[in-house]
């Protein structure tokens, strides 16, 4: 009976395999929950989505298999989809007040309000609006849609008013996770996971279950062992282009800094303008009295580090290729020598470009850099910056 769920997964762009369709199967089978809407809703997250951008996709194709009620003629309702009391009743301990579930009694039961609803619906042949017997819209009804009514059924209602039947996959909260929309920290972070090397650090604060059931049974009492956590061990270098082009890149280059300081231990920075040059800063403030120079971070982080250039690369060409070519000072060795050499340093290294990816063949200076880079260049997209990590995982 779950076939169509499965179809729906696949078409809605959810990479999920038999394994977990079968898994789903197990889990139900088993009886992990029962007459709650909610939890199997849950369970079949859990079972069916192994990557976070997916949920929304999975809210979507829940819905669209599961969310029937809302779509079946009115005439139809009951005799189409039969609902189990017994899910009536678990979902009222739930979603309804002790006051709402004293009132519900006051009419009957749910047998009662069921039972109501097949003879309303036989009775009425015409959409009503309003009122407090009919099936319809804006009233006080116990059945239909847009009104209230603390023991009602909601009917041909896109979503709850009142919260009173709420449905978890039609809030759809994981928006801003799908892999398809527009940047974001969340998402950022997200991407940059791909680049990760797990490393055992610091104080031992962690259980080792396998280390303490061998120290056991070696000593023949209580052994509890402890190890340190897993942290992820890989060594980034940012440089940041501020200033000037970049100057509308600057919400999603924040939210890039951002992610890329939660996610990565090992993080150093520093800002650049354009090209890079003998002089780098970490504060923009005083970029001209307390700039690094560039020998000195060349000479200081080893080539372990992986190397991310961000910056649109939108420049006159004489900035990269000529001495003296610096829009802001002069730089006595060309901006293609310092790349050069940071390219050399640390071997691990891409560009990120805020720029959409297909107007870089219509500027010079991107498609100099690309060279430069030998094509190590990724736009600054969920795609691109995964496409990225992935180039310096290698």
């Amino acid at each position: 009976m779950f076939l169509p769920f499965f179809e729906n997964l696949r078409k809605a762009g959810i990479p999920v395999s038999l394994r977990e369709h079968l898994t789903f199967l197990e889990a139900m089978k088993a009886g992990l929950v029962t007459y709650d809407v909610d939890g199997f809703y849950y369970l079949a997250r859990v079972a069916m989505v192994k990557d976070e951008r997916n949920l929304d996709k999975f809210d979507r194709a829940f819905s669209a298999t599961f969310s029937g009620l809302e779509n079946i003629q009115l005439g139809d309702v009951l005799n189409a989809v039969d609902i189990p009391g017994d899910w009536l009743e678990k979902l009222a301990e739930k979603h309804l007040s002790d006051e709402e579930k004293a009132e519900i009694e006051a009419l009957g039961g749910f047998d009662k309000l069921m039972e109501t609803l097949k003879e309303r619906l036989k009775e009425q042949e015409k959409r009503h609006q309003g009122g407090n017997k009919w099936i319809g819209t804006a009233g006080t009804s116990p059945f239909g849609a847009y009104g209230y009514n603390p023991e009602g059924v909601r009917i041909g209602q896109k979503e709850s008013r009142h919260q009173r039947a709420v449905k978890v996959w039609d809030k759809r909260e994981f928006r801003n996770l799908d892999g398809d929309v527009e940047l974001g920290t969340r998402n950022i972070k997200v991407a940059l996971k791909r680049l990760r090397n797990w490393a055992r650090d610091g104080a031992n604060d962690e259980l080792d279950l396998d280390g303490t059931i061998r120290a056991t049974a070696e000593h023949g009492y209580l052994d509890v062992q402890t190890r340190p956590e897993k942290r992820n061990a890989v060594k980034v270098l940012l440089f940041l282009d501020i200033g000037g082009s970049m100057d509308p890149h600057i919400k999603v280059l924040e939210e890039l800094f951002s992610a890329a300081k939660s996610e990565f231990k090992h993080l150093e920075h520093f800002y650049f303008h354009n090209c890079l040059y003998e002089g780098v800063w970490k504060d923009n403030s005083r970029r001209w009295d307390q700039q690094t120079p560039t020998w000195d971070v060349l000479h200081t982080y080893g080539s372990d580090y992986k190397c991310i250039f961000i910056g649109d690369a939108s420049m006159s060409p004489y900035e990269i290729a000529y001495r003296g070519g610096a829009n802001e000072h002069w730089n006595e060795e060309a901006g293609q020598t310092w790349l050069e050499r940071a390219r050399e340093q640390w071997p691990d290294h891409v560009w990120i470009n805020p720029v959409p990816e297909q107007h870089w063949p219509y500027t010079q200076s991107i498609q100099m850099i690309r060279d430069i880079f030998e094509d190590r260049m990724v736009p600054m997209t969920l795609e691109g910056i995964e496409r990225g990590m992935k180039e310096l995982g290698r």
